[in-house]
Formats: structure tokens, sequence, C-alpha cells
């Protein structure tokens, strides 16, 4: 681990995105990692609660009250949603120089009535709300740069984002009807123990869950419309899927005018030639979980649809690094001045 750079702190380094944001930092020749919190671990070294990091010289995990905000340049936030908040709120007080990366869902909803319609309380930190930048970077670089707090996407909405934003912007597909079918592995679900996802549970099968109101709808219904510039309601199913890593999301779109398949993938070439993390395949390709595992890349494919006027377009990612911790690595790069892909170009293991 570096032993000077920029100061780094990971608040909820003991779940799943938490960890990962530390094996993504560990990398980095720019930064050190100064402090950990996992609250129910307290007190114990990383590597009793992950043996992968054993040898590293990692910080003791602390509770939250014992971090020292002043003495860091940026913390990423990987606590639960609807703690968040505060946690940030106080955060913004007593070290207002301090650059936060948020990682849970509190800060990604620009209507705070939106907010609470979807998490079912008031959001409590609504004059941050008003200054959060929402970190998809790939489409609010220029923000990001000069931002104190990032919004970190979701996994599923990011996936889809990458998809589906530039084919509105362009006019190219019919807002009204967009269709995703999108599958999540395991991690997805955090790392607390519960019943239902116990691996006898999961294992050999498939089934969806949050049907017709999946909170990840708020995030795509507010950045769908930003890029339609008008109203935008996509059909979204997320399916769970037996795997620990990994989203994939399909999406069924009806093309508009005269529009072509070979014409959507010709708008998503260009959108994306210049972003090192987005790869858009060769035209009729398909996309597969196992190659971007681990990594910060998403992969895209078009297919034309058999149906004349509609198209198939694939995108894969991996939940943990570039729909949550790798993303977030990518925005504090940005918000920091280092190289935007610094400390993130591994490449998935595979097979």
């Amino acid at each position: 681990m570096a032993d000077s750079g920029a100061r780094i702190g990971v608040l909820g380094a003991s779940g799943y995105t938490g960890s990962e944001a530390v094996r993504l930092l560990l990398r980095h020749p720019k930064i050190v990692i100064r402090t950990l919190t996992g609250d129910r671990h307290a007190g114990q070294p990383m590597e009793k609660v992950f043996p992968q990091f054993a040898g590293l010289g990692l910080p003791t995990l602390v509770k939250l009250e014992e971090v020292d905000a002043g003495a860091l340049d940026l913390i990423f936030c990987a606590l639960p949603h609807g703690t968040t908040q505060t946690v940030i709120k106080k955060l913004a007080v007593s070290a207002p120089k301090l650059k936060i990366v948020d990682i849970s869902a509190d800060f990604r909803i620009n209507d705070p009535d939106i907010y609470e319609k979807w998490y079912g309380h008031a959001h409590q930190a609504v004059e941050l709300q008003k200054e959060a930048v929402y970190g998809l970077t790939e489409i609010y670089r220029d923000k990001i740069k000069t931002a104190r707090l990032v919004a970190n996407p979701g996994c599923f909405t990011t996936t889809s984002i990458i998809a589906i934003v530039p084919l509105l912007e362009a006019g190219a597909i019919d807002p009204d009807s967009i269709v995703i079918d999108s599958k999540t592995g395991m991690t997805g679900a955090g790392r607390a123990a519960r019943e239902e996802m116990l691996f006898s549970e999961v294992s050999e099968g498939l089934h969806a869950y949050g049907v017709g109101h999946h909170r990840h709808m708020s995030e795509l219904d507010q950045e769908f419309s930003l890029a339609a510039k008008r109203p935008v309601v996509a059909t979204f199913t997320p399916h769970l899927a037996p795997m620990n890593r990994g989203i994939y999301a399909t999406h069924y779109v009806k093309l508009a005018g005269k529009t072509t398949a070979e014409q959507l993938h010709k708008l998503l070439i260009d959108f994306y030639k210049d972003e090192p993390f987005v790869n858009v395949l060769d035209f009729g390709a398909v996309p597969q979980s196992r190659h971007v595992r681990g990594t910060n890349f998403v992969q895209v494919g078009v297919v034309a649809d058999r149906v004349a006027g509609k198209a198939i377009v694939i995108a894969t990612l991996d939940n943990l690094v570039k729909g949550a911790s790798g993303q977030a690595v990518q925005n504090m790069n940005l918000m920091l001045g280092f190289p935007e892909t610094e400390g993130l170009m591994q490449l998935a293991l595979f097979p």
C-alpha cells in the first residue's frame, strides 16, 4: 500500500462495495488509505473480515464516530441506503473541503419528493441534494470534476443508461416503448445474512423480484427523461441470477422513423469512441458477463430484431466494479485531478 498521496477513507469497508473499493484502491499509485470503518467489526484488522487483504498493512476498522474527516481528502460512503444522508450531512459541516463519493442511493434522485415516494421517508439532507452530481462518468464528466459530492449510480441503472441514453438523446428510438430485462448477481443484495440468500435458496434457479416497483426505476425515469427532454417511463424487471457478480441487461427498443438497427450501433460507436471503459462490440455480437467480471469495463451489443422496426441492445458490467466501487474510483480520479483510468485498467479474470 502507498504511504503517500491523497488521503482516502472508506466508510462501510466491511461490506461488499466497501471492500471492493479497498481492493481497487490498493492498486492506485496516487492515494493512501487512511481510514476504514465497519461498526460491527470495529477494532478488528481488515484481514480478519476479508482474509484476501492479509499482509497489506491496511488500517484497523473503526466506528463512524472515530473518523477524523478533516484529515482526509476524499471519502467513499459505502453505507446502507437511508443512513448515509445524515452521515454525509455531518461530514459536510465538520470538514467542508472534504470530497465525497456516495455509493448508496441517498443522493441519486434530484427531486426530494420523488425520493420520498420511492424510498419511503423524507430526505434528510435536502440542501446537500441540490449540489450532488449524478456520477455516471461518461455522461456527467465535466460536472464531476468540480463536484464536492458525487452520487454514484446504481448498478442496474449504470448498465441501462450506458446502453439507452445516447439513443434517446439522438431521437433514434421510441421513448415510450423501452423494455428492460435485467439480471444481477448475488452481491447486489449486500453482505448481510438473510435466509432468502442462502445457497440452497438461490442456486440452480432464477427469479424476478421488485416486479413493477424496483427502486432503480426512479433513476431510470430521471435519466431517460433528461436524455429525451420529455417524460420517459420504461418497463424494467430485475432478476436474481445464481452468480456472484454481474449485471446483464437486455433492452428491447422500437426504432424511430426510418432508423435501422445498424444506425443504432453506429450511434453507440460514435458516442463511446473515446471512452476507455465502454466497448461497443461488432454489430450482431452478443456480450457475455464473464468477459467483464472483476473489471470496470462495460460491453454493449446491438442486434436487429426479427420484427421490422425493432432492435435489441444488450449491455453487461460487473455490479461491484463499474456498477459501484469501480465507477466510484473513476469519479474520485476526476474529482482529485488524476488520470481517469488510474488503478482501473485490470482485465477480466477468464475463465
